[in-house]
């Protein structure tokens, strides 16, 4: 079996990629049930990536963790690009 030298994606990289799923600034995503507007770009928070968002229901911004889901398949991704 060959050893691969997988790097791990940088949280730039990471970052960006979520970006370009459409966790960005004047976005709209759906999770949990619930319509979100995002009003930040993806940013590195605690072991994952967040962004601000607000929601009809309550304009206050606040942090919404990206799905360890959705960072597992990007950081899968950016290796695989490599």
């Amino acid at each position: 079996m060959a050893d691969r030298n997988i790097e791990t994606p940088s949280m730039s990289e990471v970052c960006a990629r979520v970006r370009h799923l459409g966790y960005a600034a004047s976005r709209r995503v759906r999770l949990y049930g619930e319509e979100f507007e995002v009003v930040s770009d993806p940013f590195p928070e605690a072991d994952g990536v967040a962004v601000h968002v607000t929601t009809k229901k309550d304009s206050r911004i606040r942090v919404l963790q990206i799905p360890a889901t959705v960072l597992q398949s990007v950081r899968g991704r950016v290796a695989n690009a490599a």
